[in-house]
């Protein structure tokens, strides 16, 4: 079959600049009752830390959990009896926690990391309120603006994640709870 080739360039006079294009927007499930979920927020390295909290609210909203609290705490370390506070009062169907432990001070920042995701793991627990985690340890964190700028981006990404596990869980959550009220499971 015999194709006649035109010339690039005429072609590409007549041809339009390509149109961008969004990408298509996901429809997540909705939940049968209205989530309120707590965000605490640890306000060491705040313009770091926050991006984590906006890209949450963003994409929280977008998986149609539109009522979120934020909670400010000094330091990562404080965040876990908050999350046991917030969870007893039982106004929220799930805590997430945002903070970023780096080096320095009086504990090493493997300790505090440690023990702040344990505590964590504690309160869903006791409470049977799922916690979520977007606390960070870096292995390396300079104060330079190189890192700062890696690190916000890291905890926009940080805030996505947790927010679509947050929604998938409190889905699944709501699945199982209603199974177990019918006797199925």
């Amino acid at each position: 079959m015999n194709q006649m080739l035109q010339d690039p360039q005429t072609e590409t006079s007549q041809t339009q600049p390509p149109v961008p294009v969004d990408p298509p927007v996901t429809e997540h499930p909705r939940f049968a009752k209205p989530q309120r979920v707590a965000f605490i927020q640890a306000c060491w390295h705040r313009d770091v830390v926050e991006e984590a909290r906006i890209a949450f609210v963003k994409e929280a909203e977008a998986r149609h959990l539109t009522h979120v609290d934020v909670f400010e705490v000094p330091g990562s370390f404080e965040i876990p009896l908050h999350a046991q506070i917030l969870a007893k009062t039982r106004r929220y169907t799930a805590i997430v926690a945002a903070g970023l432990v780096v080096d320095g001070g009086i504990y090493r920042h493997e300790f505090v990391a440690d023990t702040v995701i344990k505590a964590l793991m504690d309160v869903q627990l006791r409470t049977e309120v799922p916690v979520f985690s977007a606390v960070l340890t870096p292995q390396q964190f300079h104060e330079t603006e190189v890192h700062y700028d890696f690190f916000r981006r890291h905890f926009a990404i940080k805030g996505v994640e947790v927010a679509a596990a947050c929604a998938e869980t409190l889905h699944g959550l709501e699945r199982l709870r209603g199974q177990v009220a019918a006797g199925i499971v």
